[in-house]
């Protein structure tokens, strides 16, 4: 039976579509997180828990401004791709605007806000260079455009190029003992050279048009009436994601911030499984919606009960190799962080389940509930990392992570009528994982 389904699919052409896709971007992802664990952990062993602790925490900060440039678009900007492929070059080139004007913004409201804060000037310094990469995001609008399409073939080659020329540079600078300044510049140098693959994976399309002379004002209207809670919803998820090393960094220290930063690097490093798996499949959700509610179901079941169970034999493996793990790639430096990896991996359940929920939330456009879900995590996670790290240390703000994002991602949709057809499907992936579904 198993075989002759396997051969079923081997002869389904839009199966084929779908998975020549996914593993085309699953072979990007996947050296992209190998190079960025192994070169990472190098760098991490290289400046010492102290430095790659203040290097971390710059990065931490920047994060939560870059979420705001993002603006929200990328999943809106899939949809729209998808449902208006004969308005793609407006689109496209009025989202890249948007963006770019979203980038500077954001770097005008750091500028106001850096000088009230506690940083050094060398702090301050390391900010404002990873900052200047936000500009470069703006051409993330060609892989959207991609993804719409089912083809990131040619995208996924140039970005595999861009990574092996980033991770060089990364291994020289450790080779030859450079200072952290360079680090941080590489960081910024990475924003600069993906843009540039994203351009030359565009212009090799035989029918790729100058999008950036294009902006259209009612579809920005529009984008951005769509987008906006998805903009709060990416500050509310950058702050309970990297909050946590922000307010280790004030109660605790800088060593502190690389210790946890260690092990969060480890745990979060599968964290692209679900984001690569839900991108590449968003398109057959928004398809099976189209056809019959039947079917939209039972994708979606299929993607809920596919999530939980690989998060979850990823956090036992985790669970049993957490100090081999640490000692192996980190040494002995950073011993202290297998706890908090042991910890913190099992909120990758729980992620994993939001990410594809988040897909949910996006087809039928309940955008709103995306953010306030995010904004209830957020703050949950600030109350127990101010409980819980000055009992547990770096161990406690790993549990206030688990908790915030359980309460996130399933003890909302107790309190929310619209959800709980949703909340049953996502129990029924946890404990009903080998039903049969059609």
């Amino acid at each position: 039976m198993i075989l002759a389904k396997l051969k079923q699919l081997k002869n389904h052409q839009g199966f084929i579509r779908y998975f020549k896709n996914t593993s085309w971007m699953m072979a990007e992802q996947f050296l992209r997180i190998i190079a960025g664990l192994f070169v990472g952990i190098w760098v991490a062993r290289y400046l010492g828990p102290e430095q790659f602790g203040l290097f971390s925490y710059v990065l931490a900060f920047t994060s939560i401004f870059g979420g705001i440039a993002k603006l929200g678009l990328d999943g809106i900007m899939v949809r729209d791709l998808v449902n208006y492929p004969e308005k793609r070059d407006t689109y496209l080139g009025t989202a890249f605007w948007l963006k770019v004007i979203g980038a500077f913004i954001v770097m005008g409201v750091m500028a106001a806000i850096v000088p009230f804060t506690s940083h050094d000037s060398q702090t301050n310094l390391f900010i404002f260079i990873i900052a200047a990469g936000l500009i470069f995001q703006s051409f993330e609008v060609v892989d959207f455009y991609f993804q719409s399409q089912v083809v990131v073939k040619v995208a996924s080659i140039c970005k595999v190029v861009q990574l092996a020329l980033s991770s060089a540079i990364k291994i020289y600078l450790v080779i030859t003992q450079a200072e952290l300044i360079y680090f941080v510049l590489v960081t910024a140098f990475d924003a600069l050279s993906l843009a540039v693959s994203y351009a030359i994976a565009y212009l090799l399309r035989k029918d790729h048009q100058p999008f950036y002379k294009q902006f259209d004002f009612s579809i920005a209207k529009q984008l951005l009436k769509d987008s906006w809670p998805l903009i709060f919803a990416a500050i509310v998820v950058s702050v309970y994601m990297r909050l946590d090393q922000i307010m280790i960094k004030e109660i605790l220290g800088e060593y502190e911030v690389g210790i946890y930063s260690a092990a969060v690097r480890l745990s979060e490093a599968f964290y692209f499984i679900p984001m690569l798996i839900s991108i590449s499949l968003f398109p057959a959700i928004l398809n099976a919606k189209n056809q019959s509610a039947e079917l939209y179901r039972q994708r979606l079941q299929r993607l809920y009960t596919f999530m939980v169970w690989m998060a979850i034999a990823i956090a036992l493996l985790m669970t049993f190799l957490n100090e081999w793990l640490i000692h192996l790639l980190f040494g002995k430096a950073y011993q202290e962080a297998g706890q908090v990896l042991m910890i913190h991996t099992w909120a990758a359940v729980f992620v994993f389940l939001g990410v594809a929920f988040g897909k949910y939330l996006l087809a039928e456009n309940l955008t709103k509930i995306d953010f306030q879900r995010t904004l209830l995590g957020a703050i949950t996670n600030v109350i127990f990392n101010l409980w819980l790290i000055p009992i547990y240390g770096v161990a406690g703000a790993a549990m206030a992570t688990l908790l915030a994002q359980f309460i996130a991602n399933i003890g909302y949709d107790i309190f929310d009528k619209r959800l709980h057809q949703q909340l049953k499907m996502k129990m029924k992936a946890f404990f009903m994982p080998w039903c049969k579904i059609r």
